[in-house]
């Protein structure tokens, strides 16, 4: 039976860079802080993190290269924002992974729900 949806190389390889950059979590709270505040200075950004300014900057930067986040200018400020269409990516591709797991799950329990249940102590003791 052909799958509804599967997952290319090349859908995996796009988000591949975006998992990898969310899977520290200073990194995971920076983008859910972003979510939840809107676009925010490096100084507001950093506040209330255990690291440093300059850390937070670092970990930023790798948001920023795999596309998770970008710099706009409001004024003379810089301001970290995210960036949806890459997010949406990433969401898709778990929603397709997600989808298979589904798919995988139902074909196992269809297979054991055919197989005769083998009763547990089937077996008698020989001593008895």
């Amino acid at each position: 039976m052909p799958r509804a949806h599967s997952l290319t190389k090349a859908s995996l390889d796009r988000s591949a860079p975006i998992f990898a950059a969310l899977g520290d979590g200073t990194r995971l709270r920076l983008v859910t802080r972003l979510c939840e505040d809107g676009p925010l200075s490096i100084t507001r950004l950093a506040g209330g993190f255990e690291v440093s300014r300059q850390a937070v900057t670092k970990h930023l930067k790798v948001l920023e290269e795999a596309g998770v986040v970008r710099t706009v200018w409001q004024g003379r400020e810089s301001l970290w924002q995210l960036e949806p269409a890459r997010l949406e990516s990433a969401r898709r591709c778990l929603d397709s992974i997600s989808m298979e797991w589904d798919g995988a799950l139902g074909r196992l329990q269809r297979l054991v729900e055919r197989e005769e249940p083998t009763p547990v102590n089937s077996h008698k003791d020989p001593r008895r």
